[in-house]
């Protein structure tokens, strides 16, 4: 058997499975030879990694189109605002036709049920939002950008608030704790558990009043979007396409990469163990995955590494998409058992050390990678996935598919009809306001608190005048009375993930 058949021979799988495209050996197409990822193992993990414009993106499509086809939900977050094509048969052309010649594909135009979201409502999409107190303390502390003294006391802050039963439902219900938290009335309150300190608050104080001046206030709030959404299927069978536009944010890369981990920790928090499935619950692709890891301290890299590795057996695959497989921690990389692999540059010095590094990251193989990687063509790239026992499967040079979506964005006249028609609209296109943190305190400042004869010394008026609203109330004895009493049987009600992310019972 020569290598070529060899290679072919181990892609021969009998159950279902998703056609990637046709092997290439010694620069010739063999249609014959088709490469593709059994069903069952797209629940273990995966990466598709590449330099800017060698068709990472079009992966991404090619795979979720298949998913679809075959009743698995799946999620994309579209960075960059092409992806909402999916949604809408694609356009036959002179390349899309050679392409489909050269692979041996049955190419036919076809569109993909699709619901669209925004983060906070910014930009074309139905709105997601997180109350603070399910976001949590961890993912929350990312994104504000705090060390790991101010990450321990938000959590201390997100604690008392858990067992007073007071919801953190918007950045002015945190403030609102914390400014308590820090005066006279509140110091107390923590002295037991490690208290808080006036420096650490007026960072974190400092935080979230930059984080707001930059309009990020309307990603936290109410209706808290229920992340069950994206495991739907549509009424003829397929798998629900759930894309989260991300174009109006992108300049924002920490608070995306962040919310993402937050959909996939709410996921993990919520779903049932499966085991081994017949195929995945849902398919989730992580775009721009460096983003997450920059920067990001040992423990939340820990609490990456675990969830992955536990959401397989609840039926989720987890696919990081980024530029070079050293872009992703060694322990999360071990876990991602299908690579796509598209071409790389080597211009400078730091690039052939990401080429040689990637190299590494493929089993032994017939090919001299390092030549290959360096000259794939535009949707070409270096396959190996896990086989239908889960032994990894041979390397193997592919000439991808095209999509039979649309490859580009559809018309934001057509994308906003489709997310006002959506039956989730009417759910979460509003935004709430109901009683919170914030409206505990400024509902208990609007009683009476002083004696007639205390009300009428107009020096301790006017003194009353300058406070704003936050600071006369948690100056009172009244809400330090107001947060003893409050029961405690929300606070049992939260538990808390491996990134401290919230979900009360529906």
């Amino acid at each position: 058997m020569s290598d070529s058949e060899s290679i072919a021979a181990g892609y021969a799988f009998t159950g279902p499975a998703l056609d990637l495209g046709a092997l290439l050996w010694d620069g010739a197409c063999l249609p014959d030879a088709q490469i593709r990822i059994p069903l069952p193992m797209l629940n273990r993990h995966g990466l598709v990694a590449g330099a800017t414009g060698t068709g990472k993106t079009k992966t991404l499509q090619l795979i979720a189109e298949q998913l679809s086809a075959q009743g698995v939900p799946v999620f994309l977050a579209d960075v960059k605002g092409d992806v909402s094509g999916i949604s809408a048969p694609g356009v036959t052309n002179d390349k899309v036709a050679g392409r489909a010649a050269e692979v041996k594909q049955q190419w036919t135009a076809t569109g993909f049920p699709a619901e669209f979201y925004a983060l906070g409502g910014i930009g074309h999409g139905i709105p997601v939002r997180a109350t603070i107190t399910g976001f949590g303390p961890v993912l929350l502390s990312k994104v504000l950008q705090l060390n790991q003294t101010q990450e321990q006391s938000l959590g201390l802050i997100f604690h008392y608030a858990d067992t007073k039963g007071l919801e953190l439902i918007d950045l002015k219900d945190l403030r609102a704790v914390v400014t308590f938290l820090t005066s006279d009335e509140g110091k107390p309150e923590l002295k037991n558990i490690g208290g808080l300190s006036t420096a650490t608050a007026g960072v974190i104080l400092r935080s979230l009043t930059a984080f707001e001046a930059q309009g990020m206030a309307d990603f936290f709030g109410e209706p808290d979007f229920d992340t069950s959404e994206l495991l739907r299927t549509a009424s003829d069978g397929r798998g629900m396409v759930s894309v989260l536009e991300l174009p109006a944010v992108q300049d924002k890369p920490q608070l995306f990469s962040t919310f993402l981990m937050w959909m996939l920790a709410d996921l993990f928090h919520d779903l049932p163990e499966v085991g081994d499935a017949d195929k995945p619950k849902l398919v989730f692709f992580f775009d721009e995955a460096h983003l997450l890891f920059n920067d990001a301290s040992k423990a939340f890299l820990d609490s990456i590494t675990q969830t992955v590795r536990l959401i397989r057996s609840k039926g989720v695959g987890v696919f990081f998409v980024t530029q070079t497989p050293k872009d992703v921690p060694g322990d999360v990389l071990a876990q991602l058992g299908n690579r796509v692999q598209h071409a790389l540059r080597a211009f400078t010095p730091d690039d052939q050390k990401a080429l040689k590094a990637t190299v590494k990251t493929f089993p032994n193989s017939s090919y001299d990678l390092e030549e290959i990687l360096t000259g794939l063509g535009t949707g070409e790239a270096v396959v190996t996935v896990l086989s239908e026992n889960g032994a990894p499967t041979p390397v193997a040079v592919t000439r991808l598919r095209a999509p039979e979506s649309l490859m580009g964005p559809i018309d934001a006249t057509t994308l906003d009809a489709a997310v006002k028609s959506s039956s989730l609209y009417g759910r979460y296109a509003q935004a709430v306001d109901r009683e919170s943190a914030y409206e505990k305190l400024t509902t208990a400042v609007r009683e009476p608190q002083e004696t007639p004869k205390a009300a009428s010394k107009p020096s301790a008026k006017s003194a009353k005048e300058d406070e704003s609203m936050v600071q006369q109330v948690v100056g009172s004895g009244m809400f330090k009375s107001l947060a003893r009493s409050v029961g405690t049987q929300i606070g049992r009600e939260i538990t808390r993930s491996l990134f401290g992310t919230a979900r009360r019972k529906r």
